[in-house]
């Protein structure tokens, strides 16, 4: 049976609603995995049994992580946050990594995974961090817009046997300070943390960039999801 696996919804603020990209399932199910969205909800019990029935979760992109995760006052540039967001992935990200559950994170997810695990973020690249490295890109987005290098010995390198990948990229935070629980696996060509993993657990990794625009076609940029899929599947079977 294909491993169940979690899918973080996004929010709309104004519409008052959670919705999907289609590329986040689309991704998943192409990869061999069976997708599902969860609600947004704080109830732990609720979401303690939605942890008990997927193998795996995916940490998708959206709003701004509120600075107060990571104990920094919120500047002016700093962009729409989400509590119930923040709340809910938080506590599933801690009871994840109590059990071992494989879980990928995308953008937000890179940004949220090192927050919560003690590290830091640019609430704002343009104006605490300018530089020529174009981070926020216009549509389409499934195409590449800068390269990152991947550092040797580490899963991705290992997993696309490449010393470099060109990516999307559409975001505006990023890692400051790396959490001390994380390694990093990627660096742009302006000094940024593009992906990172947590090596003391069987499969927590995640990426700055977007697979689920640019994922078809592309066999390097789908290698971390193939292997996150492949993880939630021997989590199902053991």
């Amino acid at each position: 049976m294909r491993p169940r696996i979690a899918v973080i919804p996004l929010f709309d603020e104004k519409k008052g609603s959670y919705w999907m990209l289609p590329g986040y399932m689309d991704m998943l199910e192409g990869c061999g995995g069976l997708p599902f969205m969860l609600p947004l909800t704080g109830d732990k019990e609720e979401l303690a049994e939605y942890l008990d029935l997927c193998d795996g979760i995916l940490f998708t992109g959206g709003q701004d992580v509120d600075p107060a995760l990571y104990g920094a006052e919120r500047s002016a540039a700093c962009g729409e946050t989400c509590v119930k967001r923040d709340i809910m992935e938080k506590w599933l990200i801690e009871q994840s990594l109590k059990c071992d559950k494989p879980m990928f994170g995308i953008c937000r997810g890179i940004q949220l995974l090192n927050a919560v695990l003690g590290g830091t973020l640019y609430q704002d690249l343009k104006t605490e961090r300018p530089d020529g490295v174009d981070h926020a890109m216009k549509p389409p987005y499934d195409r590449a817009v800068h390269v990152v290098k991947l550092l040797s010995g580490t899963p991705l390198h290992e997993m696309t046997g490449t010393e470099e990948i060109g990516v999307n990229s559409y975001h505006h935070q990023a890692i400051k300070e790396l959490s001390p629980e994380l390694e990093p696996m990627a660096v742009s060509p302006d000094g940024l943390i593009e992906a990172v993993y947590l090596p003391s657990k069987t499969f927590v990794m995640a990426v700055q960039w977007h697979p689920e625009f640019f994922y078809l076609g592309n066999e390097i940029i789908q290698k971390p999801v193939e292997a996150f899929v492949r993880a939630c599947g021997r989590r199902r079977a053991d």
